[in-house]
């Protein structure tokens, strides 16, 4: 099975694009796109909640807007599972008696 990467909203699941703007929000739930949530080291076992070393202070809220340098966006491995459909009716009856 082939995968791939995807840049995916936290809150909603929202396929989304990349790079990520500054002012970037979610299309879908309006959730603020540069964020610590998005972020790969958001890491609520951490200290501050990033995994990132030299952070000097906890960034609150961690859905709002900041402007962290450390930043890069979360991206998640999916497989690609979807399989061609049918191409007529008829074809769809004949796989049926395969």
């Amino acid at each position: 099975m082939a995968s791939h990467e995807v840049f995916r909203c936290a809150r909603c699941g929202n396929l989304l694009t990349l790079p990520v703007a500054l002012d970037g929000r979610c299309g879908r739930c309006g959730v603020d796109l540069h964020c610590c949530i998005q972020c790969v080291s958001f890491d609520t076992g951490a200290r501050f909640e990033c995994s990132q070393a030299g952070l000097p202070a906890r960034v609150t809220p961690k859905d709002a807007r900041n402007a962290c340098t450390l930043f890069a966006a979360r991206m998640t491995v999916e497989r690609q599972t979807g399989t061609p459909g049918p191409t007529s009716a008829r074809q769809a009856f004949d796989d049926l008696f395969k």
